[in-house]
């Protein structure tokens, strides 16, 4: 007999739950049942209004991707926001799962996690080696306990709950406010700003020289439904693109001044801070379970990305 699942999604209607609802759509399946769910539905750093959402759904499997977010500067300057906010709802998912008898979850974590100072490329044993940067660290910290806690749970509950590491991510749905986005969107709206006002200077922070592995959202949409359905570890595993498919910021700005056909200058702040130069990370693992995965070329999910921003900008999270 086939297991029905029942599966909740949180921070459902963010960039990666936005994502798997448009895959999901694609491919039903009759025994699936998804629930994507936002703050709206309750404050999940609250214990009770967290069992009070699971109580209500009912899930037998999670995806947990609520979190308080944010780009470079805002980390900066918010440190312990985002390390109490995401420990509480981290801790409030896990456990509540736990007593409602949830048979697996799947947390994100994030590649800034890792060491500042260690070898390249990382990989899934590397997560605790090591103090991660300077400016992100209490959304660092938070997220790596979500590892630990995963293996405690599994150790004393023998549950089933795991952890994906995504590289930087992006795609349409994603947080395009000023103060809080990650470069992508970020970028995606201060050029579109800059031909909105017929300006002819698209200015870019930092030196462009950091390098970054970039992940179409609904490419790791898909791996993580093949997460969910078919990787039972506790350990993490890097949901990542190849390490040849690194770029630079300088890269990515003349990706979005071709999307955009942009016809004047970048010109780039070296004022302001750059943050961590790189943070490569290895897809081995990712790649023994799934070697002919084929990901998005990044120019046509850079151009999709800016032509969904052009058309649903009135609406988008600014």
């Amino acid at each position: 007999m086939v297991e029905t699942k029942t599966i909740l999604v949180t921070g459902g209607t963010g960039l990666i739950g936005s994502a798997i609802q448009s895959v999901v759509k694609l491919e039903e399946k009759e025994n699936e049942k998804w629930i994507f769910i936002s703050s709206k539905d309750g404050n999940l750093c609250d214990y009770s209004a967290t069992k009070k959402i699971f109580e209500k759904f009912k899930p037998t499997h999670v995806i947990h991707l609520a979190a308080m977010v944010g780009g470079l500067f805002h980390n900066i300057s918010h440190n312990l926001d985002f390390l109490r906010k995401n420990l509480h709802m981290n801790d409030n998912v896990l456990q509540v799962s736990y007593e409602l008898g949830v048979k697996k979850v799947v947390s994100c974590l994030s590649t800034c996690i890792f060491p500042d100072k260690t070898e390249y490329p990382i990989d899934e044993t590397m997560v605790h080696n090591g103090p991660p940067h300077p400016s992100n660290f209490g959304y660092s910290y938070a997220k790596r306990m979500i590892d630990v806690m995963n293996k405690a749970y599994h150790e004393q509950h023998k549950c089933i709950f795991t952890s994906v590491i995504p590289c930087n991510v992006f795609g349409p749905h994603d947080n395009y406010n000023s103060e809080s986005s990650h470069v992508i969107p970020g970028l995606i709206k201060k050029l579109f700003d800059v031909m909105e006002q017929n300006k002819d200077t698209f200015t870019v922070m930092g030196t462009g020289k950091p390098l970054r592995q970039f992940i179409y959202s609904l490419d790791l949409a898909k791996l993580f439904i093949w997460v969910l359905r078919e990787y039972d570890e506790i350990d993490p595993i890097i949901l990542s693109v190849d390490e040849e498919a690194e770029v630079s910021i300088k890269d990515l700005a003349e990706e979005l001044v071709k999307a955009f056909n942009f016809q004047g200058n970048i010109v780039f702040d070296t004022s302001k801070a750059d943050g961590q130069y790189k943070k490569t990370a290895s897809n081995r693992k990712l790649r023994k379970y799934l070697p002919d995965f084929q990901f998005t070329p990044f120019p046509q999910a850079i151009k999709e990305s800016v032509d969904w921003y052009k058309e649903n900008h009135t609406t988008a999270r600014n």
